[in-house]
């Protein structure tokens, strides 16, 4: 999971794919017009943002074309606190990909999406979103 701890965002209204189930906090992509829950392999400069809301199954406009909210960055150098899977004390200042949209695994460096720049603990750290290009 994802959240901002620093830096300058805007809360903004995006489309989402209808029946499409994303966990609050998930790095948020735009596919075709709408958002999708980011991947491992989904470069950095296609993330848009940090979902606000969970979308799930049960919610009644689940199926529906409709309109989400999304912390989207305004400026470089925001500051996230992020959930990862074995991050090390020895971390800060390296490149790091997704696990999935909720995870950083920073034993990948393919598409640089977080700059590590603190170890909290084995499964938290704080770093730089490096999104939106």
């Amino acid at each position: 999971m994802f959240k901002v701890i620093q830096g300058k965002v805007k809360n903004m209204l995006l489309p989402v794919t209808p029946s499409t189930v994303i966990a609050k906090g998930a790095l948020v992509a735009l596919d075709s017009g709408y958002l999708i829950a980011a991947t491992s392999s989904t470069p950095a400069h296609e993330i848009n943002g940090i979902l606000v809301k969970a979308i799930a199954a049960t919610d009644d406009d689940y199926a529906d074309d409709r309109m989400v909210e999304v912390i989207v960055p305004m400026e470089k150098n925001v500051v996230v606190e992020f959930s990862a899977a074995a991050l090390d004390a020895t971390d800060p200042g390296t490149l790091a990909d997704l696990t999935d949209s909720l995870t950083v695994n920073q034993e990948a460096s393919t598409h640089d999406v977080v700059k590590i720049t603190e170890y909290i603990s084995a499964t938290k750290g704080r770093g730089i979103l490096m999104i939106g290009g």
